[in-house]
């Protein structure tokens, strides 16, 4: 009797599993139009939404004024002195890439440190990256409001009150009109392999 209900609790384990894979993993997947472009699954609760920051012109913006194409959307700040020139750096260069294979996707750079990053400072710094880069800074209340939405952290480190290092996180969001975030992409993942990714998206948006 014992070996019975101990197979019939497997079954009902397995009958489990199965449906728990089917609903939280196929179904959703099958109402996904990008499910083929993800490298895995995207967690976290909702990513992305409404904000308003200040444009290199000093112009105050709107996500819907920026997002009007595939947009790689990074936070970082113009001080750090490595990873986000090199993050940065590897946006733009998939941008290029991208632009090869006839994808208009533009980089847009979020400042976490309006502090020192005026609208000049980013707009230079984006213009020293790519033409196409947008820069974006905007007041304390701005900036965080667009880091919450986006789940990103930053957090000024104490010394120095004028060179003080930012620590941050280092993903790069895709957005797309329409759609809003759809993906992110680590600090490791190339150029080359970004380009690939966005530009499966961009196909399957075009649709």
């Amino acid at each position: 009797m014992t070996r019975i209900y101990a197979i019939a609790a497997m079954v009902v384990t397995v009958a489990f599993l199965g449906a728990s894979y089917y609903f939280l993993v196929l179904v959703p997947r099958a109402n996904d139009p990008f499910a083929d472009c993800r490298a895995g699954a995207v967690g976290g609760g909702d990513i992305g939404g409404p904000f308003t920051l200040v444009n290199g012109n000093g112009q105050t913006v709107t996500d819907k004024d920026v997002i009007t194409k595939p947009s790689l959307i990074y936070f970082g700040y113009t001080f750090c002195p490595d990873v986000c020139p090199a993050d940065n750096a590897r946006n733009a260069e998939a941008v290029d890439i991208l632009e090869e294979r006839g994808f208009d996707v533009q980089p847009v750079f979020i400042s976490i440190d309006p502090e020192r990053d005026t609208p000049e400072v980013v707009k230079e710094f984006a213009a020293n990256l790519h033409p196409k880069m947008v820069g974006l800074t905007g007041s304390p209340e701005q900036v965080k409001a667009a880091s919450l939405a986006y789940k990103t952290y930053y957090r000024k480190q104490e010394g120095d009150s004028e060179f003080y290092l930012m620590d941050h996180s280092t993903f790069t969001y895709l957005v797309m009109p329409g759609y809003g975030f759809v993906d992110f992409f680590k600090r490791d993942d190339t150029a080359d392999a970004m380009a690939d990714r966005v530009a499966c998206f961009a196909e399957k948006a075009a649709r």
